[in-house]
């Protein structure tokens, strides 16, 4: 007899910065979600797809749930606690060197009035003694019940295979929502911005990230097939312009360079990027401008 063939969809939620992205790229096998050391890095839900022989798991990796501070905070917070009621899994990600705190405990609360199963996702056991580990998971355990317990390194793939194991316990037998050779759904306009801004978190100061947009005005596929893409940083303010584009442009051609080379493995043909940064005030807490960035 055949085995049963299985599908579904699993949300990656967590404080910012506890490991979201890195676990959805290691599990997809490729960068789809962009990764950064600054907290709030992922701000639209990117779906990452997870073929195995016998299950199709449709991973949604949603932006870090915190307080929020401006309309775009409020996207953000508000996609990912829509996602708790559109899946069948919720993965709930810790990062194990740090004590559970108010952060932990916020989501603790959206999570009571939530029926789908939670897998509690212990994330960096490469960091600490492997001592650590049980005493981390009773923590949790005193707060909720979960569905499973499975501690991991994201960054060092060590345990995936049983974390996939125990998503495919709680999926029901369906369909393949997608072809075999697709592993996310978002277009590749999106993932080009989403490339470019993760090397602009990589390259500047603190008090840049949250500030930053970016726009794909135009991409040409030239008559040898190379790629010219024009792209806008949006900062909120000149002093940030100034910031982005570093002494004698320096740090925008280091973006370039380092985005170029992401986007070249993503798209498989030769890129040629040119990036502008423009001042769009307070961009932030404008609706239109957050509707045309894509933020709806």
């Amino acid at each position: 007899m055949s085995e049963v063939f299985k599908s579904g969809f699993v949300a990656v939620i967590g404080r910012p910065n506890v490991g979201k992205s890195t676990l959805v790229n290691s599990l997809v096998g490729q960068k789809i979600a962009i990764m950064s050391d600054k907290p709030q890095t992922t701000r639209n839900k990117i779906l990452c797809i997870l073929n195995v022989s016998d299950a199709q798991i449709l991973f949604i990796d949603t932006p870090g749930i915190h307080k929020p501070r401006h309309k775009l905070g409020e996207y953000m917070v508000k996609t990912a606690e829509n996602t708790l009621r559109e899946v069948d899994v919720i993965l709930f990600v810790v990062d194990i060197t740090e004590e559970p705190g108010a952060g932990e405990q916020y989501i603790l609360e959206r999570l009571k009035n939530v029926s789908t199963p939670v897998v509690l996702v212990i994330n960096k056991i490469d960091k600490v003694p492997y001592t650590q580990v049980l005493p981390a998971i009773d923590k949790y355990r005193e707060k909720r019940e979960f569905a499973a317990v499975v501690p991991i390194s994201a960054a060092q793939e060590t345990n995936l295979d049983n974390l996939v194991a125990e998503i495919k316990n709680h999926l029901e037998p369906g369909p393949k929502y997608y072809p075999e050779d697709m592993i996310t759904d978002q277009p590749e306009r999106m993932l080009i911005a989403e490339l470019i801004r993760e090397k602009v978190l990589h390259c500047t100061r603190e008090e840049i990230p949250h500030a930053i947009a970016v726009e794909i005005e135009e991409i040409i596929v030239r008559p040898n097939e190379d790629l010219y893409i024009r792209a806008v940083i949006y900062v909120e303010r000149d002093s940030q312009k100034g910031i982005v584009i570093g002494a004698g442009g320096q740090v925008l051609k280091e973006v370039g360079q380092k985005a170029r080379l992401d986007i070249e493995n993503l798209l498989g043909s030769k890129a040629f990027l040119d990036l502008w940064v423009k001042v769009k005030k307070d961009w932030r807490n404008r609706s239109g401008v957050l509707k045309n960035l894509g933020y709806e």
